[in-house]
């Protein structure tokens, strides 16, 4: 044999086999789930029926967009799903280097002397001899069964899978990031009512103070007017408490610990659209935990044919091609070659079980995960029609709510009014700024609301949405 021919043998073979082999094991089909085929919490609306990935664009913030950047190039839960995905590259091309010869250069040398009184007498010559030799070699497991395809089968889809683990934690990340942003504005809007709100205390109570000493008020109302504005002082210390906390977050979130983030209005931030009616829950396949899922269900599948065909022989080829000679420059040019060929079969006779358990416990496997998958659809269905919802209350929450604020703000300035003029104690006045108060935090936090919805449901559509045909 020739080295031509050993190379012409090693790349022939594998095609070979491949041609020739049959797999054993299931073939993955995707489960069939019965879903209703568009959601039902969807309603009619003029949003446009594509929504880009880049959909807390939306928001129109070049703040938000910056803090997304920068949480998608340095934070350590991206960096750490991203190494994943190399490991699972490097695995992959591991299992799939299987199904190609192993070519290996074997070499040795020797040197040695045989005496005049050895077990074979010398007869002239010299006593020190040499031996050198350089082979080629290759070695090549016959896939008859399909194993080394399963595995191949098996590694791609784990590969796949991590790259939509790491397409989840993205999601996750920016999702995070958006609603931290808003409640930031939240928060600071809130402080913005806090202030004016402790500024109206404040002048109350300079007038309560100038009435008493005029003999028109009593020492209660000013006591009363001190309690309101301490009671709003502590307020505003836990709302900018909170906003720290939240900036605190967000620096930890985008990798940049010295985050300053300047202040801004949360009032205008648009609402984004919402997915139109009819909008198809096929469209829930795009989701990467879903897609994860699936890929981890293909990967159980293919490990079933592993299994399965270590039941069956194991036929390899082995094949050789070299020289020998005393002398290294010779080893090429030297008449004595080297060669072997061999083929081998390795078949399980005896083995209490154990093969036989390992397929048991690969479709149990393929049990857990084709469960898992029905549930990551059942929930990415739940959580679009919970989104929807929350979107649609929440709309309305915020309008009833903003009602609300312009009417106890009319109420203070009668309050007011009504006080001044000396037709009313200042404990109406306290209970109408109270309202007031109350109704302008709840408004925002309606506001904030409705914002961080909208995030759920950009979430919960796997990040954007195209209206596709219902099948």
């Amino acid at each position: 044999m020739k080295l031509k021919q050993l190379i012409r043998l090693s790349v022939a073979l594998p095609a070979l086999s491949l041609v020739a082999c049959q797999m054993v094991g299931p073939d993955y089909a995707r489960p069939k789930q019965a879903l209703p085929a568009t959601y039902q919490e969807a309603q009619a609306s003029e949003a446009p029926e594509a929504i880009s990935n880049q959909w807390w664009t939306l928001y129109n913030d070049e703040v938000l967009n910056g803090l997304i950047a920068k949480a998608c190039k340095n934070n350590t839960d991206i960096k750490i799903a991203a190494a994943r995905i190399e490991e699972a590259d490097g695995y992959m091309r591991e299992v799939g280097a299987a199904l190609f010869p192993q070519v290996n250069l074997d070499s040795s040398a020797s040197r040695y002397k045989v005496t005049e009184l050895g077990a074979t007498p010398l007869f002239g010559g010299s006593p020190t001899r040499s031996n050198i030799n350089v082979k080629l070699s290759t070695t090549f497991e016959l896939d008859f069964w399909g194993k080394l395809r399963r595995a191949q089968e098996s590694a791609k889809a784990q590969a796949l899978g991590s790259r939509f683990a790491k397409d989840t934690i993205d999601l996750s990340l920016k999702s995070l990031v958006t609603g931290d942003y808003l409640l930031l504005r939240s928060l600071e809007a809130q402080i913005e009512l806090s202030k004016a709100s402790m500024k109206s205390r404040e002048d109350s109570l300079a007038l309560t103070q100038r009435r008493l000493e005029g003999g028109v008020s009593s020492a209660l109302d000013v006591h009363q007017a001190e309690v309101a504005y301490n009671n709003l002082k502590a307020q505003l210390a836990d709302l900018t408490r909170q906003r720290s906390i939240i900036e605190h977050q967000l620096a930890v979130l985008t990798g940049d610990l010295d985050l300053k983030i300047s202040s801004g209005d949360i009032n205008v931030l648009p609402i984004p659209p919402v997915p139109p009616a009819g909008l198809p829950s096929t469209l829930l396949e795009a989701r990467p935990d879903v897609r994860q899922a699936e890929q981890n269900l293909i990967a159980a599948n293919a490990k079933i044919g592993v299994a399965k065909a270590a039941l069956f022989p194991t036929i390899s080829l082995t094949a050789g091609f070299g020289g020998e000679s005393k002398d290294l420059g010779d080893v090429l040019k030297s008449a004595a070659r080297i060669w072997n060929g061999g083929l081998s079969l390795n078949l399980p006779v005896f083995d209490s079980g154990r093969l036989n358990s390992k397929v048991d416990q690969a479709t149990a496997e393929q049990k857990q995960l084709l469960a898992s998958y029905e549930r990551a659809v059942q929930n990415a269905f739940t959580e679009v029609n919970d989104a929807l919802v929350n979107v649609r209350q929440n709309t309305e929450r915020e309008e009833a709510l903003n009602a609300s604020q312009l009417s106890a703000s009319k109420a203070v300035e009668i309050a007011n009014n009504r006080y001044k003029s000396g037709y009313t104690g200042y404990l109406e006045v306290l209970d109408a700024q109270r309202v007031f108060n109350e109704a302008s935090l709840a408004y925002v936090q309606s506001r904030q609301a409705r914002l961080t919805s909208t995030v759920e449901m950009f979430k919960a559509l796997g990040g954007g949405w195209v209206a596709l045909p219902i099948k």
